[in-house]
């Protein structure tokens, strides 16, 4: 199996438009979380998401494109875009475009795209629908439109396992690559729900907080969290064969060493009690990376900031790591960009390999009263300036998939 590294990263996300933008606000605490701005939420319960702001698609491709693209389409192209620019990698140039793949993930896809060709059907029939409904709506779109703009003609697939999206369409690139399938994958996930369809059915479950303070709405492991707080945008990474990486020079940010997927098989919402699909998907990671629980030094944690997710969560994580439990930090950056859905595990990786380079922990903010079920390191309120070796990203999805992925400073030997 060859060994597969990171050598470029791109991210639109409710804290900034680039990756810099992203983490240097991270870092200092600062939330993406605001007023819903989107639509009128008078009727609504929830009235703060984590938006995506001053976005425009025309400083990344042509803007007679944009008509055909949902909003989650367009944050993916350009989150892929910067990662591949980042990269310093030219598909046809650098590397054989028939050996560049995309792999691209979306928990809903094209929901806003879809309620105006309701509202369009209603008011005039199928005459009056625009030609390319139906591909702004379905969810391959996001990874199509990537390999359209970047000249990809690898390997191009489209994940969708809800909140897990991002995660699992980087773990699948990673094995791609391993297999000698590509060279090079653009990799990450999109969302763009934050529409009235989007937040309304949250609201109808009773998953999403109705704080009022936008900035304190979201509080993982927190004793007075309510719920989540959705969030939009998108992550992308290179991720490359490490020779191709070696043999052109790149930068590397970090070593891919392990990724497990797996099903609790128990509930639609709820994860299995104990989090035990967690723990199995945790463990499968580790399996196959050569590494030790020793060598774990953090986990940025799925946390969402419910209920269950938050208990089970912690749970998992104290049968993962054992006796060691209380001596690895962990955290949720949930608290700062909300739950960004299917792009939330790609851009969480992003802050997990930065978090490897750097030494720096970005913290959970607005955890103030721990939740007694929830007696882990944290990392509350501050940033933590340390050493990684490996880290851990956890993402838990909707119907009970569980993902992790494994990364770790990336060395001539492993």
């Amino acid at each position: 199996m060859r060994r597969v590294v990171v050598t470029g990263m791109g991210a639109i996300t409710p804290l900034g438009n680039s990756v810099e933008e992203t983490w240097n606000k991270l870092i200092h605490g600062e939330s993406g979380i605001g007023k819903l701005t989107r639509f009128d939420s008078t009727n609504f319960s929830a009235k703060t998401a984590a938006e995506v702001k001053d976005f425009r698609l025309s400083n990344y491709i042509q803007v007679n494109e944009r008509h055909r693209m949902d909003r989650f389409t367009e944050y993916a192209v350009a989150s892929s875009i910067m990662a591949i620019q980042d990269a310093n990698m030219i598909p046809g140039k650098t590397v054989h475009e028939e050996r560049v793949g995309v792999s691209f993930g979306t928990a809903i896809g094209g929901i806003e795209s879809f309620e105006n060709t309701y509202k369009d059907l209603q008011n005039g029939g199928y005459q009056n629908l625009y030609p390319f409904s139906t591909t702004t709506v379905i969810s391959n779109m996001a990874a199509s439109q990537v390999a359209i703009a970047i000249g990809a003609k690898g390997v191009n697939t489209c994940v969708v396992l809800s909140c897990a999206s991002g995660s699992n369409a980087i773990g699948d690139a990673y094995r791609a690559i391993q297999r000698g399938d590509a060279e090079v994958i653009v990799a990450g996930g999109s969302e763009a729900s934050l529409t009235p369809l989007g937040i309304g059915a949250f609201c109808a479950m009773g998953a999403i907080s109705t704080n009022p303070d936008p900035k304190g709405a979201c509080r993982p492991f927190d004793k007075n969290r309510d719920g989540l707080v959705m969030g939009e945008g998108a992550g992308g990474i290179v991720l490359e064969s490490l020779d191709t990486a070696l043999s052109r020079q790149a930068k590397i940010y970090g070593e891919i060493v392990g990724y497990s997927t797996v099903s609790d098989a128990y509930h639609i919402t709820s994860p299995a009690p104990g989090g035990e699909g967690a723990v199995r998907a945790m463990n499968g990671a580790l399996s196959e990376s050569r590494l030790t629980l020793e060598d774990i030094e953090y986990i940025n944690a799925h946390g969402t900031s419910t209920t269950y997710n938050d208990r089970f969560e912690t749970e998992a994580i104290k049968s993962f790591l054992k006796t060691r439990a209380y001596d690895v930090p962990i955290s949720s950056t949930k608290s700062m960009t909300g739950h960004m859905m299917g792009a939330a595990g790609a851009v969480e990786a992003i802050f997990t390999l930065l978090a490897i380079e750097t030494g720096i922990i970005p913290p959970t903010v607005n955890l103030h009263t721990p939740d007694e079920a929830c007696d882990l390191d944290y990392v509350p309120n501050e940033a933590r300036k340390t050493t990684i070796k490996a880290a851990l990203s956890n993402a838990l999805g909707f119907g009970g998939h569980n993902t992790a992925l494994l990364f770790k400073k990336f060395e001539d030997r492993l």
